[in-house]
């Protein structure tokens, strides 16, 4: 068994890469949204927040095959490898047929599906043409998250590191060229969306280079037997994901309800401002994920335990420290991205953001504890966890604190749900760790007997 520091240096290498690849992909984001902001003002920012519960359904399916295909890689891949040599080809060529699929139907009714997303007279038109072009993301996104997760999974994150890296840095440059060099405008900001996952996943066939690498391709066609087997494991990251949409769905109908189109923009601040704070804490617990997995597949307990441990600080750490400068820079923050100077978005925004961003801590932890449940096999618990988290207490807060309290109940529906899942949370773990030292103590008495 590997030595208390060996596992906390492989334990921070994992976490700083994941992380520096989730900052990357934030910067993106944040980019994006703001050459939107410039281009095409507070519509173009409330048709942007209308369309991210879709990407979420395509970010939603990668991570429910690629979490979910990964985690079993990883708990397979030494002990088992027969079983997973075809894993990694199912699930791709699985999310290509699906991807297309999506394509198809989302571009044979573009307009209902923008009426559903809360679309009106102002924002319907720009809303068809963004629908239409986001749709081509679908299959590309899905594949990508699967291939970054089977490739960190593989004991190669220094290259999904730099596939994170290099997307974000060449997405930009599209981002830019399409937005005001072609004047596209948004429907240029929905084309770079495509490029993005297609830069990562040039980055990331170099994997096949990797001498240690155990990934292999297979033509072969997809069994359900596997498909069950990943979205067993992977439902948790999924639904974190899903539940990201679902929320941004409902806050957007009820504040249009409330205040109207500039809530929405100023929600569309926040609610990207949060996609990032989101990225980061998922970077920290997709680091510590392959090693509490890898170390409970080889029973090494005392480690697993100790992955937790060390995430909690870090994760903790980095959010309060987020939490922070949020809320000591809401101002610039929201004039760089109220390029029409509207008074509407600045007012809601400034309101909303240090009420909405009290959820950082707990949402970071929260995070954190849904995936390591994962990483030991606890997909039940983890499902709950992410159930209660994303719909059976927010949804219900949202629409409550919103009739009760008015727009300020909304942005406070975050941090209540987040504190209320901690909660809950601790207490899983708080089990589940007591399993885990049962475990290492019946563990160290056998061996003991062994050696004596």
């Amino acid at each position: 068994m590997k030595h208390h520091e060996s596992i906390i240096g492989e334990l921070n290498n994992y976490i700083v890469r994941n992380v520096t690849a989730s900052v990357g992909l934030s910067i993106y984001i944040l980019v994006d949204t703001l050459f939107i902001s410039m281009a095409a003002g507070a519509m173009g920012l409330t048709v942007l927040n209308l369309a991210l519960p879709i990407y979420s359904l395509f970010s939603c399916t990668g991570l429910l095959l690629g979490v979910g295909g990964a985690a079993y890689f990883s708990l397979n891949k030494i002990d088992h490898p027969e079983r997973v040599k075809t894993l990694y080809s199912e699930l791709v060529i699985f999310a290509v047929l699906l991807g297309t699929a999506v394509i198809i139907l989302i571009n044979l009714f573009t307009r209902p599906l923008a009426t559903i997303l809360g679309a009106n007279d102002q924002t319907m038109g720009m809303a068809i043409k963004y629908l239409r072009l986001m749709s081509i993301d679908a299959p590309v996104t899905m594949v990508n998250y699967i291939t970054v997760n089977f490739v960190r999974n593989d004991n190669h994150p220094g290259l999904t590191m730099r596939a994170a890296l290099i997307e974000s840095f060449v997405v930009i440059i599209f981002d830019w060229f399409f937005i005001f060099g072609l004047h596209l405008q948004i429907e240029g900001a929905a084309l770079a969306a495509v490029v993005s996952p297609a830069t990562s996943l040039i980055v990331l066939s170099f994997h096949k280079r990797f001498p240690y690498r155990q990934l292999e391709w297979h033509w072969v066609w997809p069994r359900l037997k596997t498909l069950k087997t990943a979205a067993k494991l992977g439902v948790s990251a999924c639904l974190n994901e899903l539940s990201t949409g679902v929320s941004i769905y409902v806050f957007n109908m009820v504040l249009l309800k409330l205040s109207g189109n500039y809530a929405v923009a100023a929600y569309g601040v926040i609610s990207n401002i949060a996609i990032v704070t989101v990225a980061i804490a998922n970077g920290v617990a997709l680091g510590v994920q392959p090693l509490a997995s890898r170390e409970y597949g080889t029973r090494h307990f005392r480690n697993v335990r100790l992955a937790l441990r060390h995430g909690i600080k870090i994760t903790a750490a980095i959010a309060v420290l987020a939490f922070v400068a949020l809320v000591a820079f809401r101002h610039p923050i929201i004039t760089l991205f109220n390029h029409d100077h509207s008074l509407q978005l600045t007012r809601y925004a400034m309101a909303g953001m240090p009420i909405y961003f009290t959820s950082t801590l707990f949402s970071a932890i929260n995070l954190l504890m849904i995936i390591f449940l994962t990483a030991i096999n606890c997909a039940t618990l983890s499902f709950s966890l992410s159930l209660l988290r994303g719909y059976v207490v927010l949804l219900p807060a949202i629409i409550l604190m919103g009739w009760l309290f008015g727009i300020n109940g909304v942005w406070a529906a975050v941090p209540v749900t987040e504190l209320l899942i901690t909660l809950v949370g601790f207490f899983l773990v708080h089990q589940q760790d007591h399993r885990l030292r049962l475990m290492e103590d019946a563990q160290r008495k056998a061996n003991l007997t062994k050696s004596a």
